[in-house]
């Protein structure tokens, strides 16, 4: 090749138009922040003074490096956790150390501390949330992160003409279509609860208003669901598909290495200054979490002993009617910091197992590192012989967080492909 036409080659490759991903840098300081509604001021922890926290944005195989600094009292981490950020949903494919709850693959960040956060967001696409993970900072420590298409990739759906990102407290992609006729719409959300216990009752509303029509415009009203819609809510999940299409396919594992069932219960702990001397407490397979002081992933890394074990059991100590009315007497559980080890690249199953133990409820569960497929569900008892057999093995939603319903059971699968130690916690019951 003459020196001319290399000297053009090369240039070509460093134009922009070659460029398929980028480095994108985010800082994100953890301040407090006094907000006024309804006549009354509260201050809390926040992101750069914004609530809901900065949404961050980048496209599929870019890298994105946040840099968290603490300068108030409260220690953080970001799941994506701060004081710890946890990324929602994102894989974190070898960068395991920018995920996960404190302590277990990193320790809090300390008041006056950075951490800087840097991962790729690989084979993912679609609207993921960042929130804190450390107690209940994370009610006020969240935001939106939106993955776009790689450059020349169109959306695995019809392109939307507007994008408008609200904040629930989850992850859900909607697509509206909006073919109703002219006016303006009432948007309704309200807590889905179908325990016999408390909770704070409070609707969210908002409207969806054409363009073009006056602003007092008289608002079309909507039924709500009642809060313990399980049988409604069932029905749309059950309903959900992936694609499984050549451009996005759906690989479930179809042998498996590890079947686990985790029965999630409530149970008892003794406490000295409680009334009845004992407090409630959540435990999966009758072990309650115990939360270390060196982080689970630095232990293994650096073979740190003497901060857990491997021997988190892989089924119940017992079997019983797990949703029956006939239960265990002793309520008490283990206490441990215990993990469950898996080799690399093996094919798991867990069936997630509610049960009726003091208090049945709805558990929202999610696992840090990977997506899951959920293969099924249904209500009252696993059957290992029978309901594997109705196993949704073509096209399963893939998801990283579900609800396991009251008195029922959920049966996902996922490779283990992400080296690291990973969490799967329970949303409700902060033990898990």
């Amino acid at each position: 090749m003459e020196p001319r036409f290399l000297a053009i080659f090369l240039v070509a490759l460093s134009s922009p138009l070659f460029v398929q991903s980028l480095v994108r840098h985010y800082n994100f300081s953890v301040v407090m922040k006094n907000e006024t509604k309804l006549c009354s001021t509260k201050s809390f922890v926040s992101v750069n003074g914004k609530f809901p926290g900065p949404t961050l944005y980048a496209r599929e195989d870019d890298t994105v490096i946040v840099t968290v600094t603490n300068y108030v009292e409260h220690n953080v981490t970001i799941h994506y956790v701060v004081s710890d950020i946890c990324v929602h949903g994102i894989k974190q494919l070898r960068t395991c150390w920018s995920d996960e709850p404190a302590y277990v693959t990193q320790c809090p960040i300390q008041t006056g501390q950075s951490f800087v956060y840097n991962f790729t967001i690989t084979g993912q696409r679609g609207t993921l949330l960042w929130h804190a993970h450390i107690t209940w900072l994370r009610a006020t420590m969240h935001g939106a992160i939106v993955i776009l298409p790689k450059r020349g990739t169109p959306y695995p759906f019809p392109k939307p003409d507007k994008e408008k990102i609200i904040i629930l407290g989850q992850t859900t992609n909607v697509l509206l279509t909006a073919n109703q006729p002219i006016g303006k719409y009432l948007i309704a959300i309200t807590p889905f609860m179908d325990a016999p216990i408390g909770f704070d009752n409070l609707s969210s509303i908002a409207t969806l208003r054409y363009k073009g029509i006056p602003p007092y415009t008289k608002t079309i009203l909507t039924n709500i669901p009642p809060l313990n819609a399980t049988p409604i809510t069932k029905t749309f999940t059950d309903s959900l598909r992936s694609l499984n299409s050549k451009t996005y396919p759906t690989r479930v594992s179809l042998t498996i290495d590890h079947s686990l069932l985790f029965a999630i219960t409530v149970g008892l702990n003794p406490c000295d200054t409680c009334i009845t001397d004992n407090k409630l407490v959540s435990a999966i397979n009758n072990i309650t979490f115990l939360m270390p002081t060196v982080s689970l992933l630095q232990a293994n890394y650096y073979n740190i002993k003497g901060v857990f074990t491997d021997d988190f059991p892989s089924k119940p100590p017992m079997v019983f009617d797990y949703t029956g009315t006939d239960q265990p007497a002793n309520l008490h559980t283990d206490n441990g910091t215990k993990v469950y080890r898996l080799n690399f690249n093996s094919s798991v199953q867990i069936v997630l197992q509610g049960t009726a133990m003091i208090a049945p409820e709805n558990h929202p569960f999610h696992l840090h590192g990977f997506n899951f497929f959920v293969v099924g569900q249904g209500l009252g008892n696993f059957d290992p012989e029978k309901d594997p057999l109705r196993f949704n093995l073509v096209d399963p939603i893939e998801r990283n967080t579900l609800s396991v319903p009251n008195n029922g059971w959920i049966a996902i699968r996922f490779r283990a492909d992400n080296p690291g130690s990973k969490k799967n916690h329970f949303f409700f019951l902060s033990n898990f």
